[in-house]
């Protein structure tokens, strides 16, 4: 049985009580039946009909919700996570637990990605072949500081140390192509925002290419309106999968002809922070920190040199394959405030494109984030990651804009977000202008996130 929650929350990290409203008790208690009802006993499925295995970082900000009051499956869902890791430490994007018990028509499933190609891929259970951001630090460090049972918690981080280690060693030593401590991705699944305008350009670039058509192709599988997901590209991104699994997933091999290499914010954003949140672990344990600290400079000091866009204040992802900027703005440009990279005099600019109309509206009725600028020719306030709100970017904006010192921006975010999870529950993302929800209706990492959003530190006054 899941514990149930009480209308007050004493946090671990503060001796403050949270007093919660009885409209924020109740969307607690409902996220959490959402997690409940997907729960499969060993990990929880994003959503059961859509994403019915375990995805990577979907585990990650599932965890942070269940940290709050279920400290024994916050662990598993990460340990369940890390049963796929790979023996050169990649972290796999799906791991298929119980494959065809979900039902065999998931693609692409364990025969697209070939992993048996790679001699480091799992011979206990079949992965895909990509990877997603890397959260996971962060998850664990959360689960310890939110634990019930410390000394559970404390053996939970020794257990998992040194496969979050082998998962950041990976990174910077198959990814870091240009030793500039800026990780590329292959493929934009591996970002998490799949059909993103970021990756338009080079999409396009392609499609102008025609050896890179495949002859045969099927997208990943999708149950819900194919008109507000778009996957005109899908036989491009079969591709990118096929090419990697034919090189064996060797990286070296890879970088040779891969048309999509990106160094990507909302990656190395994250990868800043769960390297932070590694040394703090490490420090905790014992362990030397410094080797996870060095690696947080590398990569937030070669952001700010070289994805930093001073001109419209706004960090910008980066083409390794045309060596040039994606001048395209969205949500994910001001994650670095998450993680606490800009400067100060950065993060005020940031804050003030933030809260333009670009992103904000300019007429009642509006919601924010919207993923993407509105000024963007890509922009659509249906189409999946090309400006619906998702519930985890409204999450790191609103913790960022709280250490960063923008209290009064950030109770104005919580407050909407609150607001939209209101008028339309938990579902996979949301209409920026009307608030609707749109894709799945109960997804887990808007439930989860629910949780913390409403359970955790959050900022009072300004």
């Amino acid at each position: 049985m899941t514990p149930a929650l009480t209308s007050k929350w004493e946090s671990n990290r503060s001796p403050a009580r949270i007093r919660l409203s009885e409209n924020e008790a109740l969307l607690v208690q409902k996220a959490q039946a959402v997690l409940q009802s997907h729960w499969l006993g060993y990990a929880t499925q994003p959503a059961p009909r859509l994403y019915p295995y375990q995805w990577s970082w979907d585990s990650g900000f599932i965890a942070m919700g269940y940290a709050h009051y279920d400290q024994e499956r916050a662990m598993q869902e990460l340990r369940s996570l890390f049963d796929g890791q790979w023996k050169n430490g990649l972290l796999p994007h799906i791991v298929f637990h119980e494959w065809g018990q979900a039902g065999k028509n998931y693609c692409p499933g364990p025969d697209d990605w070939q992993v048996e190609r790679s001699p480091y891929s799992p011979s206990h259970v079949p992965t895909s072949g990509i990877i997603q951001p890397p959260i996971h630090a962060t998850t664990a460090l959360h689960i310890y500081r939110h634990a019930q049972d410390q000394k559970l918690a404390y053996d939970f981080l020794i257990e998992l140390f040194p496969k979050l280690v082998a998962w950041h060693h990976y990174l910077y030593r198959e990814r870091n192509s240009n030793q500039d401590g800026l990780i590329y991705i292959r493929h934009p699944w591996e970002s998490g925002q799949d059909n993103s305008p970021l990756w338009d350009g080079l999409m396009q670039r392609m499609m102008l290419a025609p050896h890179r058509l495949p002859s045969q192709m099927q997208g990943e599988n999708r149950l819900s309106s194919a008109d507000l997901r778009s996957w005109d590209d899908d036989h491009l991104y079969h591709y990118l999968l096929t090419h990697a699994g034919e090189c064996g997933y060797d990286e070296a091999l890879i970088q040779r002809d891969c048309p999509f290499l990106v160094q990507d914010v909302l990656f190395n954003t994250l990868l800043v922070k769960s390297n932070r949140d590694l040394a703090a672990i490490a420090t905790l344990l014992g362990f030397d920190p410094k080797p996870f600290e060095r690696w947080a400079h590398q990569t937030s000091q070669s952001m700010n040199t070289k994805l930093w866009n001073p001109f419209e204040n706004f960090y910008m992802s980066y083409d390794l394959v045309s060596e040039t900027p994606i001048p395209v703005c969205v949500a994910s440009s001001f994650t670095p405030l998450y993680a606490q990279i800009p400067r100060a005099d950065q993060a005020s600019e940031m804050v003030s494109h933030l809260l333009s109309s670009a992103f904000q509206g300019n007429s009642l009725g509006k919601w924010a984030v919207p993923s993407c600028s509105r000024q963007e020719m890509g922009f659509s306030a249906y189409l999946y990651w090309r400006g619906p709100i998702w519930m985890n970017l409204n999450w790191m904006l609103y913790r960022g804009l709280q250490s960063n010192s923008f209290l009064t921006e950030a109770r104005e975010l919580y407050q909407m977000t609150i607001r939209l999870l209101n008028r339309s529950g938990f579902c996979e993302y949301f209409h920026p202008d009307s608030g609707e929800g749109l894709g799945i209706s109960e997804f887990s990492w808007s439930a989860a996130l629910t949780i913390d959003l409403i359970l955790g530190d959050r900022p009072r006054t300004a």
